[in-house]
């Protein structure tokens, strides 16, 4: 029965593995698809509010 118990906990582990390895190696993938964007500096100006 442990062995039984053991097998089933290890299946359960490598597919849990498996798929937040897929998910990494997508996540890495689309990130380096995506456009790198240009950063444009943005003049910022600070103001009071008046009443």
């Amino acid at each position: 029965m442990a062995d039984l118990i053991m097998l089933f906990c290890a299946a359960i582990g490598s597919m849990a593995f498996g798929v937040l390895t897929a998910y990494g190696i997508f996540r890495i993938g689309f990130a380096m698809m995506r456009p790198r964007q240009a950063n444009v500096p943005v003049k910022v100006t600070a103001r009071l509010a008046a009443d």
